[in-house]
């Protein structure tokens, strides 16, 4: 079992290490951002989004709310790769509005103070949400970055994720530091 999450999660790390290595050399340790671009991709990978919401000939968009943490980095982390046969694409926002057509959506820190209003807008939209805003995942987000032993982890929240329609495979939960089963005020 410990054998299967180790695995597991090299896989989840695998693109964010082949960018640090390539990009900084073979001993530089990727940052926390570098890190948490290489996990937003890999969650494409372990969601699955109800068919009517993701038709095959669109992008698979990852979008930003809110000041931008990840700088180019998010953008070269995806740079020509696919979800499910599908472009990834990056996008900024800066209205929960506009999250619509989107399938990830990370919730920068500069948005924490109207964190609720946007979980609002976007409730029942087949939208993952992520942040590494503190309580996140109590506040109804649904996957929330953390730091662990001094490495980026996440927990997830299943109660939010569902009632969108969104399903995230067991692989997914069993690398998370915790999982929330039931709950988040929203």
């Amino acid at each position: 079992m410990l054998r299967l999450r180790a695995w597991l999660t090299c896989l989840l790390l695998l693109p964010c290490c082949l960018y640090a290595r390539g990009a900084a050399g073979p001993e530089a340790k990727p940052t926390e951002y570098e890190v948490e671009a290489a996990y937003l991709f890999n969650f494409g990978k372990f969601v699955a989004w109800p068919a009517a919401a993701q038709p095959a000939d669109s992008r698979f968009l990852i979008c930003v709310l809110g000041t931008d943490p990840f700088g180019p980095v998010l953008d070269r982390t995806i740079s020509g790769e696919t979800v499910r046969g599908r472009p990834v694409q990056t996008m900024r926002i800066t209205r929960p509005q506009d999250a619509a057509g989107c399938s990830i959506l990370y919730i920068s820190g500069s948005e924490s103070g109207r964190l609720s209003k946007i979980l609002s807008v976007i409730q029942g939209a087949p939208v993952l949400t992520v942040s590494d805003l503190p309580d996140f995942v109590e506040q109804g987000g649904m996957i929330q970055f953390v730091l662990h032993d001094g490495r980026v982890r996440f927990e997830v929240n299943l109660a939010p994720a569902q009632r969108n329609g969104l399903a995230m495979s067991s692989e997914l939960l069993k690398v998370a530091v915790q999982v929330v089963r039931g709950g988040g005020s929203h």
